[in-house]
């Protein structure tokens, strides 16, 4: 699809059954938009935004129910930087996937508010999430951390305190039980508030990355 608009934003015709609308800037002539309908049923389900030739953003509707799904940003040379998509499937743009140089998943983030602003970011290696963090209340700051072992979850720590750090820690167990830690001094080091006690369930497993 990329290489199909990039044919267009050259000039090339598009192919039959499909139709390609640009528009052009009034005053200066340059291309700013192209419309692209790929299966000729007369809507325009995908939506580049131009600057001339280089795309800087691509926005589908993949499912044909007039609201965006994915969202495609391109930074220099045209290579895919981030794919935003509406977990909701609403067209409300909500999280979005990072790649390396790749094309593999190194980061996702979430706007759990879906107000635009993330607010969970969650980091892979080889595709398997190894840890998160996440502003729970809204203030900008982290408050929540989140490691993993694989595909299982090893602890989550919370700051209660506002102050930064984490002062409370749930660690988990290969077995599945839990224990509470505590840092009340802000030093980085936990004591332990009770033995491991058996969790029932088990932590959820780890997701692997989600590119939508």
């Amino acid at each position: 699809m990329v290489s199909a608009l990039l044919l267009a934003a050259c000039g090339a015709a598009p192919t039959p059954g499909n139709k390609i609308e640009p528009m052009y800037n009034g005053k200066t002539g340059k291309l700013e938009m192209l419309k692209y309908d790929a299966d000729g049923d007369g809507k325009f389900e995908t939506v580049s935004y131009m600057d001339g030739a280089r795309i800087v953003r691509i926005e589908i509707d993949r499912d044909g129910d007039g609201k965006v799904d994915r969202w495609e940003h391109y930074g220099p040379g045209q290579r895919l930087e981030k794919v935003g998509f509406s977990r909701a499937n609403d067209g409300i743009e909500d999280a979005w996937s990072f790649f390396d140089a790749n094309g593999a998943v190194v980061r996702i983030e979430t706007s759990t508010r879906r107000d635009g602003k993330p607010s969970r970011f969650e980091y892979y290696t080889d595709n398997l999430l190894t840890h998160a963090e996440e502003d729970m209340d809204g203030d900008g700051r982290i408050d929540k951390w989140e490691t993993y072992d694989g595909q299982r979850l090893a602890s989550v720590a919370f700051d209660t305190r506002h102050r930064g750090t984490a002062d409370r820690r749930l660690v988990y167990a290969k077995d599945g039980s839990v224990r509470m830690e505590i840092d009340d001094a802000g030093t980085g080091e936990f004591v332990a508030l009770n033995e491991a006690q058996p969790q029932s369930p088990r932590p959820t497993p780890a997701p692997r990355a989600n590119v939508h």
